[in-house]
């Protein structure tokens, strides 16, 4: 079975479920009961003869509570506990069409936010729109679920119905929408010439953005671009592979990404010679919804001074993660490796300072990078064209 990593939280994206195959368990660990006495299993036997309603004692229901408070002990955002339904809807391919509501969410204080909701979607029907706060779903509280429990529930098949309480930004008073999912494809990659700029928008890593990249690499040339607007703002990330093929495009040669696991053991992944590269000068886009596989991107283009970077500070998720299916079908998506920007730099809590501050959003942002390609909004900071390697 291909395993497939993924640089991009679960949690951040409504419209995509994570496929990232693969079974099994990391070696590096000394715990291990089906080897040896643990307080586990002391504690497992004592309740099973011992307790004094047995009818209460559904072993799949405390071997699912005992899961799930190992994971609470563990205290990782990214790491959670699925059940079998569950699983199997996250398993929906990263290929740019699912079931769903058709919009794009991030964690901001601590509250689930919408961030966009695609063009036609069901969410931008039902009258969602970005800056929204979930509250509740199903009239579930999502102060009580992980971020994936909440983007799961919403998630579902084509056809159903799903309820949001939302707080719409501004309001002071919570209404309720009920969405009906359906079918949703998301092109990730959007493209635009802007007078002889050329501006690009990536809005996740699934499968077919590569393809979508390569499309328009030579496009640029044609239509006589002489900068390139890199836009990642609101981007959670996606496949890992997918990244290192995507910035394969804007640097000729180099690692993009290493990746440590749990042994402390570097992996590093290079530049992939997927087709043309172009060297026009970027100015990469990016704010506190920028996570993951975006920042693995934006942060190989800055260590290699490929790019600057505009706007505000990254979300900072300097993760890797992998789904384990369980015997009965459910499932743990885990956290398995931190990953480093080519300089060695950890991003996890973090995320990249930008070169240039901005406190520009929306298109007065995609403007001000404009005029600073033109050389009419220049900072201190000079963007060079060429391909400068990291020793």
């Amino acid at each position: 079975m291909r395993r497939r990593l993924l640089v991009g939280s679960l949690a951040i994206v409504l419209i995509l479920a994570l496929s990232l195959s693969g079974c099994g368990i990391l070696p590096g660990l000394n715990f291990n009961p089906a080897n040896s006495p643990s307080k586990i299993d002391e504690a497992w036997n004592i309740i099973l003869n011992n307790y004094v309603e047995k009818d209460r004692l559904n072993s799949d229901n405390l071997s699912e509570a005992a899961i799930w408070g190992i994971l609470d002990a563990i205290d990782d955002p990214h790491t959670t506990y699925l059940n079998a339904e569950d699983y199997k809807l996250s398993q929906t391919s990263l290929e740019g069409e699912v079931e769903g509501i058709g919009a794009q969410v991030g964690e901001r204080d601590g509250k689930l936010v919408i961030l966009s909701t695609f063009a036609g979607s069901p969410a931008e029907k039902a009258g969602i729109r970005a800056g929204d706060v979930i509250i509740a779903v199903n009239g579930e509280p999502v102060s009580e679920m992980s971020q994936v429990e909440a983007v799961l529930k919403v998630r579902g098949p084509e056809g159903t119905t799903v309820k949001l309480q939302v707080l719409h930004e501004g309001d002071t008073v919570p209404v309720e929408i009920e969405i009906t999912r359906e079918k949703v494809n998301v092109p990730s990659v959007k493209f635009e010439m802007k007078g002889d700029v050329a501006y690009i928008s990536i809005s996740e890593f699934s499968a077919r953005t590569s393809d979508e990249i390569g499309e328009v690499i030579p496009e640029l040339s044609k239509q006589g671009a002489t900068g390139i607007i890199l836009d990642l703002r609101g981007n959670p990330g996606g496949l890992l592979n997918v990244v290192t093929e995507v910035a394969s495009y804007f640097l000729p040669d180099g690692v993009v990404v290493q990746v440590k696991d749990n042994r402390g053991k570097i992996t590093e992944y290079p530049v992939t010679k997927t087709g043309e590269v172009t060297d026009l000068p970027i100015v990469v886009l990016v704010d506190d919804s920028s996570a993951s596989g975006s920042e693995v991107l934006a942060g190989a283009l800055q260590d290699y001074k490929r790019a600057i970077l505009a706007g505000t500070t990254t979300y900072g998720k300097g993760s890797v993660n992998q789904f384990f299916q369980l015997s009965d079908g459910s499932g743990i998506y885990l956290t398995i490796a931190r990953w480093l920007t080519p300089l060695g730099r950890p991003i996890e809590g973090v995320g990249l300072e930008p070169d240039v501050k901005l406190e520009l959003t929306g298109e007065d942002a995609v403007n001000w990078a404009i005029g600073y390609l033109k050389g009419e909004t220049a900072p201190s900071t000079k963007l060079l064209g060429e391909f400068l390697a990291v020793a």
